[in-house]
């Protein structure tokens, strides 16, 4: 069976990659490396279809070095074994690692001396970022690079260089100048998704020509690289709250719509639940009971429909004032909690032993007068309003609040 598009034209030498200058480009750090005869572990980051694992091999290619490929996902200790055995016969080997993010606390134990002594140069692929997802010991000893999605004159120089080469389609097809731009526009800048649709495209057109409607035939939704990807759909998540946030209406409907494709209606609602509380908060509180509202909704109807409720609800959160009052007063508490705790006067305890005057439960008048917070930090507030209608009521019964002393001394003060 012939081998597919998109593996038939790997580039063989960093002249081949399209793309990613400045790590090949006249000035870029691979090429640098290659012309000065040395080479270090390194590990390539980004998205898929850009030729991480293709730049490694045309490396070890360009640098007549022997290579061997390993997938941290589904390689053994055995499979470790043997490539150990091969750097010590050779004095060097480039193990190319795919998913190296993925490597376990055993397989880094068996990998890093040989990639500290340099018997091995590891070069990882990932598209997780580096600097969550790699074991320090591993990142340490590797210099990492990241990898760009390609842009669109890049997809269609390479769609252009396929129809051409002999490796590729060999110059037997002919494709319509609207139908590269379409599959440009559809891959993301994902180069090997390119390269698939190309390929069937051809081998389902007529008398060798490819065309638009060929083209949509078989590509009927633009590829989203956050599909897959934790980093791609956190980063996704992340611009559909911060457009919220800054009340764009349009940019939180756009990702509300990529993330509608993947179909994750739970993370969604999720995003939206926070958003409301954190973003909006007492600026509109009513706001946040109609966000519950509208993601129950989503829920009874599901996707495609779920994307109706949710749509017009993120427009009345875009458009409403915000606030982070709450979320950043409780944020201050907690990052006190978590630097010291203090003990909690004795008469709030649900079942006060030993203690001389207890809470009184039916002395409502008296219940504003008590010192709650303990004693080392009485005076501590965490509160800080905005302007905003609602959040000037409550700042009104705040400071009125204020003018009353609080106290610990509770006979005294039920003696009054």
């Amino acid at each position: 069976m012939k081998e597919p598009l998109a593996f038939r034209l790997k580039p063989e030498c960093i002249d081949d990659v399209i793309g990613q200058k400045h790590l090949v480009g006249d000035n870029g750090i691979i090429r640098k490396c290659i012309q000065h005869g040395t080479l270090f572990s390194m590990i390539f980051f980004g998205p898929p279809g850009v030729g991480k694992t293709s730049i490694a091999k045309a490396i070890a290619n360009q640098m007549h070095l022997p290579y061997r490929n390993f997938n941290a996902t589904t390689g053994n200790k055995k499979d470790l074994d043997a490539i150990f055995l091969e750097a010590k016969l050779s004095g060097n080997l480039v193990l190319i690692c795919d998913e190296v993010h993925r490597l376990n606390k055993d397989k880094q134990d068996l990998l890093l001396p040989h990639v500290e002594d340099g018997s091995i140069t590891l070069i990882g692929a990932t598209t997780a970022n580096p600097y969550h997802s790699i074991n320090p010991a591993i990142r340490s000893r590797c210099h990492l690079f990241e990898l760009y999605p390609l842009c669109r004159e890049d997809i269609q120089e390479a769609i252009v260089k396929a129809i051409k080469n002999p490796k590729g389609l060999d110059g037997q097809y002919t494709i319509d100048d609207d139908a590269i731009d379409k599959i440009a526009d559809t891959v993301n800048g994902d180069i090997r998704f390119a390269l698939n649709i190309l390929e069937i495209a051809a081998i389902a057109c007529e008398d060798h020509h490819i065309t638009k409607d060929k083209v949509l035939e078989y590509c009927k939704f633009a590829n989203n690289r956050s599909f897959g990807s934790d980093d791609g759909h956190y980063n996704l998540l992340s611009a559909f709250q911060k457009s919220i946030r800054g009340s764009d209406t349009n940019a939180a409907l756009y990702y509300l719509a990529l993330l509608a494709q993947s179909g994750d209606l739970e993370s969604i609602i999720r995003r939206l639940l926070v958003i409301a509380y954190e973003d909006v908060g007492l600026a509109n509180p009513q706001l946040c009971a109609r966000t519950i509202n509208a993601c129950e909704a989503a829920l009874h109807v599901g996707f495609p429909e779920a994307i109706i409720p949710l749509g017009t609800h993120i427009i009345d959160l875009c458009l409403s004032p915000k606030s982070r009052t709450g979320a950043d007063s409780a944020h201050k508490a907690q990052a006190l909690v978590e630097e010291k705790t203090y003990e909690m006067p004795s008469y709030l305890h649900l079942t006060p032993v030993n203690v001389e005057t207890k809470y009184d439960y039916d002395n409502y008048g008296a219940f504003h007068k008590i010192q709650y917070l303990p004693d080392a930090i009485k005076d501590i507030e965490f509160v800080r309003f905005n302007h905003n209608q609602y959040e000037d009521l409550l700042r009104k019964n705040y400071e009125e609040l204020k003018k009353t002393s609080r106290t610990n001394d509770l006979a005294k003060l039920y003696k009054k």
